[in-house]
């Protein structure tokens, strides 16, 4: 028996019906080459079923439970599943004619919608036939127990090779045998074992919070005698119409932008990539909320994921992650001074999350009963309580880099991979991106009763980021 530590354990006990705590991948592919491409649906299924079964083992986790403590008074443990069947996580769709981006988006927002059998290893994958062109999708999803962001993508990349010909992946040595499930009376045993430590971590948890609070402080007053603003805190957000309780149905779209016109926006005006990115989403946020009707009385805030990971350990399973929170400067109308005030913001908001780097919400994590964090989130959701309330942000934003180099799955090339992201209490829509090859892959996941309009929003998204992409042109033209 391995525990769930900290974010990973918190991530399931705050898992509700309208907020499941998994993420996602869609992976576009492009027929088989040569003889290949002669292989029926059938055939093809087959093929990478077998990828998927062979290389299983290089996952523990992919077969492995995370069994439940009684009673929940401490942290749920992995154990191999004796019962496991990759029927059971493997399935095979065909997408509604004509099978375009709609369709997929739509097939991809319904397997988002639905939690992930608790009494099974906590991952499926879902072979989807029909796109057009010959192509077929392969959607990931994981739950956010076992992975962060950059562990997902290691974890992506042992199903997925550097040419057309599949590799032999190495897998561990020995025959994987796995116990019987343990029995309540030795899961109460493990939970009292570990029980005896508690108050040394209480201790140490008081304490880290009491430094991180005197550090957040003292660096505001800093940032105000050089004259610049603090952070937006969590839950300081302005409400808007895409932000309150959440319903179980989920929209997704998908778009892309050519990564050059992102680095081109970030070369002009001395920026970062996610600078860029910040901004683009921002330009569309302000762009729906004016389709609305909407004006909010404060600037729109992102919470933004951040990865504590050190160098090295980029594979390893787990939750490694901070966040950050950053003005998203709606109320600028000018998109280059938008840029720069987010370019800003976001500046400062990363010497804040430095000073504590995710370690007090993660140890508060650790001490959370779940019997008490799962009753907890089924109030909120219960109550309606973001109906009410200010939500902790406005909108979800995550990046992620990826591979510069082609990726293959079972001899067809990866054309695309859209990543999905989890939706949280309050806050209406995740945005998460990821790079690969030339090309930066939107994945945009929205509660459908909040925002049904997301094909929209993803308009809106590359209007914004065309307009920047216009002003760099002038800036250079004109420098030039």
């Amino acid at each position: 028996m391995e525990p769930l530590e900290g974010m990973d354990a918190a991530f399931l006990s705050l898992e509700t019906a309208a907020t499941p705590m998994h993420v996602g991948a869609i992976l576009v592919l492009d027929p088989p080459e040569g003889t290949r491409s002669l292989f029926s649906p059938s055939t093809r299924f087959a093929q990478v079923r077998r990828v998927v079964s062979q290389r299983l083992g290089v996952v523990p986790p992919l077969r492995q439970r995370a069994l439940r403590v009684p009673l929940g008074i401490h942290h749920p443990v992995w154990v191999d599943d004796p019962d496991f069947d990759l029927d059971d996580h493997f399935f095979r769709a065909s997408l509604p004619w004509p099978g375009g981006s709609r369709e997929l988006d739509a097939f991809a927002a319904s397997i988002m919608s639905r939690r992930l059998d608790p009494d099974r290893p906590l991952w499926e994958m879902h072979l989807v036939e029909g796109l057009e062109g010959e192509r077929t999708a392969l959607i990931a999803k994981v739950h956010h127990a076992i992975l962060d962001g950059v562990s997902g993508a290691s974890i992506l990349a042992a199903f997925l090779d550097l040419n057309s010909r599949a590799r032999v992946a190495e897998l561990p040595s020995g025959r994987w045998d796995p116990d019987p499930l343990p029995t309540n009376t030795q899961l109460l045993r493990h939970a009292a074992a570990s029980l005896t430590h508690q108050p040394g971590v209480t201790l140490s948890t008081v304490q880290s919070g009491v430094e991180a609070v005197a550090d957040l402080g003292t660096h505001n007053r800093r940032l105000r005698d050089r004259g610049e603003q603090p952070p937006p805190a969590f839950f300081s957000a302005t409400r808007t119409s895409f932000n309150g309780a959440v319903s179980n149905r989920k929209r997704f779209a998908s778009m892309s932008v050519p990564l050059e016109d992102v680095k081109l926006v970030r070369h002009v005006f001395g920026c970062t990539v996610n600078d860029v990115i910040l901004a683009a989403v921002a330009g569309g946020l302000r762009g729906l909320l004016h389709s609305r009707g909407e004006t909010p009385d404060a600037p729109l805030v992102a919470m933004v994921p951040v990865s504590t990971r050190p160098a090295g350990e980029e594979g390893a399973l787990g939750n490694q992650i901070s966040a950050m929170v950053v003005s998203l400067a709606t109320d600028i109308e000018d998109p280059v001074e938008r840029l720069l005030s987010i370019s800003a913001g976001a500046n400062v908001a990363k010497e804040h999350e430095q000073l504590h780097r995710g370690r007090l919400v993660g140890e508060v994590a650790q001490l959370a009963v779940p019997a008490m964090t799962t009753r907890l989130a089924r109030a909120i959701t219960t109550t309606k309580l973001f109906d009410r309330v200010r939500p902790p942000a406005n909108v979800t934003i995550s990046g992620i880099k990826g591979p510069t180099f082609p990726l293959f799955c079972a001899g067809s090339r990866v054309a695309a991979m859209y990543p999905v992201g989890p939706i949280a209490e309050g806050v209406g829509v995740n945005i998460t991106i990821l790079s690969y090859l030339d090309q930066v892959h939107f994945g945009l996941l929205s509660c459908r009763k909040l925002l049904p309009e997301l094909d929209g929003l993803a308009t809106e998204i590359d209007d914004a980021l065309g307009e920047l992409v216009g002003c760099a042109l002038d800036a250079q033209g004109a420098t030039g």
